[in-house]
């Protein structure tokens, strides 16, 4: 597994594991397990995912040290604050059964986030966390957010596939020294992604799957991509991404596929602001 070094000096991996929509306790130990063993090492999972807990069972019986591991969680909207903020990192240091988190998101451009930021920072700087970051945070929320705290995020995490490429928001993070990570890598099987000719097309020159070509793509334009998977076969097709470039032909075919349009929603739309803000994970507080 290859690594990336983020701004401050943290190496991330350049692919990781996803726990989104895994909500079975009892699967999703056991999906962590599995892709730990694949060979999996950085794990993607958030508040409102509901599974923390379970990811941390499974880190404390894999067998790999935590040493090895890169754990992502994220903050909820809910919990956007100062005072949440701080609350809410506790609780997924507890959920997750671990004395720091490798990286913690802002998950959504919601609420009062410039306060959560600050509390980020205070962990940070407490060596709770290692490394802090965003999540669906357009170019202009980086930007204001960047120019009015100390920390410069690290990572920012956007929906990224073929049919939703983000070359702009690519280029402007590059720009800035923020890496890119992708969630609905495969643009959670919409659209009959893992049928279109032209990744199939390209998988075959190669004895790879449309899946594992979308990966490579990702991993070539330097951002890290986001998998999710329930069974481990499948789990080791996506981390056999390492052992082949795509050339520049592949890669301007699959350009084309741009229709630059989510899948998922816009953080401009104020019905899909209203539904992200509808969404609680626990009671007041």
């Amino acid at each position: 597994m290859e690594d990336i070094q983020l701004n401050n000096g943290v190496k991330m991996p350049t692919a990781g594991f996803g726990v989104f929509q895994i909500q079975d306790q009892v699967q999703c130990e056991q999906c962590v397990v599995d892709a730990i063993h694949a060979g999996y090492r950085l794990i993607d999972t958030a508040a409102v995912y509901r599974n923390e807990a379970a990811v941390g069972r499974a880190t404390q019986r894999c067998g790999v040290s935590r040493e090895e591991l890169f754990l992502t969680s994220k903050l909820w909207v809910q919990d956007a604050g100062y005072e949440a903020a701080k609350k809410a990192i506790d609780n997924s240091l507890q959920n997750l059964q671990t004395d720091y988190l490798d990286l913690y998101l802002i998950h959504r451009p919601f609420g009062d986030y410039y306060g959560a930021w600050r509390a980020m920072e205070e962990a940070y700087d407490a060596g709770k966390i290692r490394a802090i970051g965003l999540s669906n945070f357009d170019p202009a929320r980086v930007v204001d957010l960047t120019l009015n705290n100390r920390i410069t995020p690290a990572v920012d995490q956007v929906e990224c596939h073929p049919f939703y490429q983000q070359e702009d928001t690519r280029r402007f993070l590059q720009e800035q020294g923020i890496v890119m990570e992708a969630w609905a890598s495969f643009a959670e099987g919409k659209k009959q992604i893992f049928q279109n000719e032209t990744l199939r097309q390209i998988g075959a020159q190669y004895g790879k799957s449309p899946a594992q070509v979308i990966l490579r793509w990702n991993i070539q334009r330097g951002i890290v991509p986001l998998a999710k998977s329930v069974h481990r076969e499948r789990m080791e097709q996506n981390l056999s991404v390492f052992d082949f470039t795509l050339s520049n032909e592949d890669m301007l075919a699959i350009s084309r596929l741009d229709e630059g349009v989510t899948l998922f929603g816009r953080n401009e739309d104020p019905q899909y602001a209203k539904m992200i803000n509808s969404v609680k994970i626990h009671g007041e507080q």
